[in-house]
C-alpha cells in the first residue's frame, strides 16, 4: 500500500510546528523567570536548562547516545 505523500508531509509539518510552538513557549516562560525571579540574569536558567536537558536525554536508557554524533 502506497502512502499519500501530501498526507505524510502534512503530518510531519504539523509535528514540526507543534514542537517549535512548545519550544517557543518554554523559551518565553524561562525568559519570564529570568526577569521576575533572577533579576534578568540568564545564567541560572541556562545552566538549569543544560542540566535538565541532559537528564531528559540520559534517564530513559541511562546513556547519552542521542548526542554522540554532535
Amino acid at each position: 500500500m502506497k502512502k499519500n505523500p501530501i498526507a505524510y508531509f502534512s503530518r510531519s509539518l504539523g509535528t514540526v510546528v507543534g514542537l517549535v510552538m512548545i519550544w517557543r513557549g518554554i523559551w518565553y516562560i524561562l525568559d519570564g523567570l529570568d526577569i521576575h525571579i533572577f533579576g534578568s540574569s540568564h545564567i541560572f536558567t541556562a545552566v538549569g536548562g543544560v542540566i535538565i536537558g541532559l537528564l531528559i536525554l540520559y534517564l530513559p536508557d541511562k546513556d547519552l547516545k542521542e548526542i554522540e554524533k554532535l
